[in-house]
């Protein structure tokens, strides 16, 4: 499916957000100031409460009150636990919570680790490219030939420029750059790429796959990596406390039923953390998800 068609409406919400003055922003707080709101708890025992939104637990904490579980819609299963970090970097104890869920959803990880791949050597790709002489000469010869290509397209009446204050916009055929205060948008045939502040955007058509990345000015991280039917989300606050969330989706049902796998977790420097796991039957996060995030919150603070 070409990509020109998303270009109009892409470029009607940025104005959108422009004209609102403030734009887009993201915020967090940091726990490294004793005084500033948000800091989060040293936590001995988990608080279970009976009930959290859609949530009901399961019998009591176990485990010395380092365990809860709980039920949601659809079957949904959230797990609290107080986890110890004994040495380890809150990134490692993580991680082995990454691997230990995305175990339930082995094809949507599978498609994950595929596009990383290919997005990996397509970069080593371009590197190796502009590394010698030989893709200088190519470069010149494409640039002759794109001059050429221009110039029929010219004639043949599909080729656009707007400019304007602020507004660049050059229209080739399937090929289109548009520039805005604050934004870029580069369409090559089925690829895209769009750079909106510090988020940057990159969409393949022809495999099917979408990549963002970004960091507010706060230094808070986000990324996204989708690839047909399955998508993975990745957040992490800035400061050197522990906020971070994981989500892995996919569209086709496990053979476990599963369709979205992930944890939200939270902690002080040094530990220990506070991880909601979560397992949905729908890809619907706003139920489970939001609600095991409350009851991280609950526990660990903001």
């Amino acid at each position: 499916m070409p990509l020109r068609p998303f270009l109009i409406p892409t470029l009607c919400a940025a104005t959108a957000l422009a004209a609102c003055g403030d734009g887009v922003r993201i915020s967090s707080t940091r726990s490294e100031n004793s005084d500033a709101k948000g800091v989060l708890k040293v936590v001995e025992t988990l608080q279970c409460p009976q009930t959290m939104g859609s949530l009901t637990r399961k019998g009591s904490a176990s485990a010395g009150g380092t365990v809860c579980t709980y039920v949601g819609p659809k079957g949904a299963e959230v797990t609290l636990q107080l986890v110890a970090l004994d040495g380890a970097t809150p990134a490692n104890v993580l991680k082995t919570f990454e691997q230990r869920l995305s175990a339930d959803l082995p094809r949507a990880m599978a498609a994950i680790n595929a596009a990383e791949a290919r997005a990996q050597a397509d970069a080593a790709a371009v590197q190796a490219d502009a590394a010698g002489t030989a893709a200088d000469t190519a470069q010149r010869a494409a640039d002759t030939a794109q001059e050429a290509a221009d110039e029929a397209a010219a004639a043949s009446g599909d080729r656009a420029s707007v400019r304007a204050p602020g507004v660049n916009i050059e229209a080739n055929g399937d090929d289109a750059t548009v520039r805005l205060p604050g934004m870029r948008i580069e369409t090559r045939g089925d690829k895209a790429s769009v750079r909106i502040g510090g988020f940057q955007i990159n969409a393949d058509d022809s495999d099917g796959s979408a990549r963002v990345t970004g960091s507010s000015p706060d230094g808070d991280n986000v990324s996204i990596n989708a690839q047909d039917d399955a998508a993975e989300i990745r957040a992490a606050a800035a400061g050197e406390a522990t906020r971070a969330s994981w989500m892995l989706t996919d569209n086709r049902a496990s053979e476990s039923g599963w369709r979205l796998v992930g944890y939200e977790a939270r902690g002080p420097v040094g530990g220990p953390l506070v991880i909601a796991t979560v397992r949905s039957r729908d890809r619907n996060r706003e139920r489970a998800f939001e609600d095991a995030r409350d009851l991280v919150a609950l526990n660990a603070g903001e």
